[in-house]
């Protein structure tokens, strides 16, 4: 990629094993990263690999633009899928990212910019350090600053406690209904109203509830979009693919209701395939929207 990247994503990309032992290249970075250049806009991650995922990176993500530093190891997952509920093992983690790790021209450039922790490795305040210029977005998917983990791996919510110190240097955050569940005792309305009470710290914030659709809340304020049908194969990466298309029609467009169904449809097309190759284009997207 020549020109300077329009989306920019950073955390830790990763290894998701398979139930035959392989594995996929998976993390936000890499899902959310693809939806934008597949939607048309110059993309770049700033990640951390180990020196056989660092190889494979240009060959997976041939488009994008990458920033990779070195590391003994690879984040990787394991998830198993119950019933549409997900039991997830962490068995290896990258290094920490730091700010010294983003191209300077690239944190000056981009329109957008996504924060995509998955276990810790970007300090939450690492958003307050960047500049919020007109016109630019800068989001978060909060599920890593979310998570812990056993000594066997097995991977557990946590309280996200600087939420109300980090949202306001924040325009979007976008998670799932399901990260703030277990701190809800399972009841989705307790989870709406700790939705509600964190979108009064940020301007726009979205939450996605799988086949139920997403909400979105503005000043408390919740306003709920219907998921588009679709024939579930794969539903590893969805959330991050809605954050980065709804960022994307965000950014293009500024109508933060649009943005919702625009990515509620281009997620619908994400888990009908597995992996990164369930990716719509726009032109796609825009048939699926015109016919619905």
């Amino acid at each position: 990629m020549s020109r300077q990247p329009d989306f920019l994503t950073l955390g830790h990309v990763t290894r998701d094993v398979q139930v035959d032992g392989s594995f996929v290249l998976g993390g936000t970075v890499t899902f959310a990263a693809q939806t934008a250049y597949h939607l048309g806009l110059a993309a770049a991650i700033v990640t951390c690999a180990d020196a056989e995922v660092a190889q494979l990176l240009p060959t997976v993500l041939p488009e994008i633009a990458l920033q990779v530093c070195p590391s003994p190891q690879t984040t990787t997952f394991a998830n198993r899928y119950h019933e549409g509920f997900r039991t997830q093992y962490l068995y290896g983690r990258g290094v920490d990212i730091t700010e010294a790790d983003i191209p300077l021209d690239w944190r000056n450039s981009a329109g957008i910019v996504l924060f995509g922790p998955l276990t810790q490795e970007l300090r939450p305040d690492m958003v307050t350090h960047f500049p919020r210029r007109p016109g630019t977005l800068l989001a978060a998917t909060p599920q890593g600053w979310l998570r812990r983990w056993d000594a066997d791996g097995r991977v557990w919510p946590t309280p996200w406690q600087e939420a109300e110190k980090i949202l306001p240097s924040l325009d979007v955050l976008i998670l799932s209904h399901d990260d703030l569940l277990p701190f809800a005792s399972g009841n989705r309305s307790e989870a709406d109203r700790l939705l509600a009470h964190w979108s009064t710290f940020v301007p726009l914030l979205v939450a996605t509830d799988g086949r139920h659709g997403a909400t979105l809340f503005q000043q408390g304020q919740p306003q709920r979009f219907p998921a588009y049908s679709a024939h579930e194969v794969d539903p590893t990466g969805a959330g991050d693919v809605f954050a980065a298309a709804f960022l994307t029609h965000l950014y293009r467009h500024r109508d933060p209701a649009q943005a919702v169904d625009f990515a509620n449809c281009v997620a619908a097309f994400s888990i009908e395939r597995t992996g990164i190759s369930g990716i719509p284009t726009l032109s796609q997207v825009e048939q699926r929207r015109h016919i619905s």
